[in-house]
């Protein structure tokens, strides 16, 4: 199935004390790029989630986000022994200079100490997190299936819009080809016209000498390779979008192929009909080109 580099997708789940959000977006690229944003505590999440990734997709920038939170109202209390250990000293050493000065203070509680900030922490993070991980990897899958099925419908659209092109393409190179055999007269007639005005102002002229520089000119103006160039790009396009897998780099690398076949026909029309081909020719194969931009 042809994929687009262009693609979106969201999703969001929950599990015990946790809740979270995925987004995924990507954009084009000359290759695949992954840039993952996820929780980095959780290990070996960002492993897993690379690898599924780059199983689904073969180009373009592609960021995954993955904002988790937790519900602190149901994490455990835990002592903080380091945080107590400070604070009690702290406590000492305030009382023992209150009555180096005579100051009497009121006596410390369990639970104003208890109450201090730092001494109970509200666990954010699991010592073991493979559950989550894997918890996470599961809900994961959805979310890409609908990623990838994105890129994939806007993949057949431009399959569509590339097809017509090309078949575009075609037509022109064929009415191109009609034109020549217009313009071979054309230039024929014409030929001998400068031919017969050459010899009468040129004395002593070589018949046979000027005949072969106009037939020289007549082999430099010809524009069947280009023409049979072009048709062979039609089919090797055609052949690449009924294939499988990857396609966008040679679709890229044959627009640049076609646009140079098409600027030399251009360059070699000298008959007004034959030019506007060239020029519409040019203008498709741009067209195409920036379309196969977005090709996986």
């Amino acid at each position: 199935m042809r994929q687009s580099m262009t693609g979106f997708a969201s999703g969001q789940g929950s599990a015990g004390r946790y809740r979270w959000t995925w987004e995924i977006r990507s954009v084009n690229a000359r290759g695949l790029d992954l840039r993952l944003r996820v929780p980095d505590w959780i290990e070996g999440l960002e492993t897993a989630l690379r690898a599924c990734l780059g199983k689904a997709v073969k180009r373009g920038n592609i960021t995954l986000n993955l904002r988790l939170q937790a519900d602190e109202g149901a994490a455990p209390q835990q002592l903080n022994a380091d945080q107590l250990d400070a604070t009690l000293t702290a406590l000492a050493e305030v009382e023992t200079r209150a009555m180096d000065r005579g100051i009497t203070l009121a006596p410390a509680t369990a639970t104003g100490i208890l109450a201090l900030r730092g001494i109970l922490d509200n666990s954010t993070t699991d010592t073991d997190t493979a559950g989550l991980r894997d918890t996470l990897e599961a809900d994961f899958i959805p979310v890409l299936k609908s990623f990838c099925a994105m890129r994939e419908a806007e993949g057949e659209a431009l399959q569509s819009i590339l097809t017509a092109q090309i078949d575009q393409i075609k037509l022109l190179t064929g009415e191109a080809e009609t034109l020549g055999e217009v313009r071979r007269k054309d230039m024929a007639a014409r030929m001998k016209t400068a031919l017969s005005r050459a010899l009468d102002n040129t004395d002593g002229a070589d018949p046979d000498r000027v005949a072969q520089e106009l037939a020289l000119i007549a082999v430099k103006a010809d524009v069947t390779e280009e023409l049979d160039r072009l048709h062979a790009h039609v089919a090797a396009a055609r052949d690449l979008l009924a294939s499988d897998g990857p396609v966008g780099r040679r679709l890229d690398f044959l627009t640049q192929e076609f646009n140079r076949e098409a600027n030399t026909l251009s360059s070699k029309a000298q008959f007004q009909p034959l030019t506007r081909v060239g020029l519409d020719l040019k203008t498709v194969i741009d067209q195409m080109r920036e379309q196969v931009q977005n090709v996986e």
